[in-house]
């Protein structure tokens, strides 16, 4: 377990640069800085190898990235859990743009109109769930 876990007052907020490359990270796992790099550069985010260097760096002096030196390449990990700092950052969003209620954020997600019939039907199964562990 990594600092940021380890001290419930602390939360793992990472910036938005920085939750890019993590994402790339529990996505694909250990990688190299060029691999991360490269990624990014795929998904349309313009970035130099250097900063993606140097944010890295950053995020391993922060905690958020575990550095492998056993190697000529070094290899990087995350070394936050996706689902914890997701969460984090949710009740963070809810909080400061909902006002704290869920049921706000997901009306507006709701009558977003780029909501599939897959993604409404797996909601309806979720709410369906909910209510029977209630029951």
């Amino acid at each position: 377990m990594n600092e940021l876990n380890d001290h419930p007052e602390k939360k793992a907020e990472p910036t938005k640069a920085e939750l890019d490359i993590l994402q790339v990270l529990w996505e694909d796992g250990p990688s190299t800085v060029r691999a991360v790099n490269e990624k990014l550069n795929a998904q349309k985010k313009a970035v130099q190898y250097t900063s993606t260097l140097k944010q890295m760096q950053l995020m391993v002096e922060k905690g958020m990235l575990l550095r492998d030196e056993s190697s000529m390449k070094h290899v990087y990990s995350a070394a936050i859990d996706e689902q914890p700092t997701k969460g984090a950052l949710l009740d963070r969003f809810v909080d400061t743009m909902y006002k704290g209620s869920p049921s706000s954020l997901m009306m507006q997600l709701l009558g977003n109109k780029k909501t599939s019939k897959s993604e409404l039907d797996a909601i309806r199964n979720l709410l369906d769930q909910m209510d029977s562990d209630q029951a």
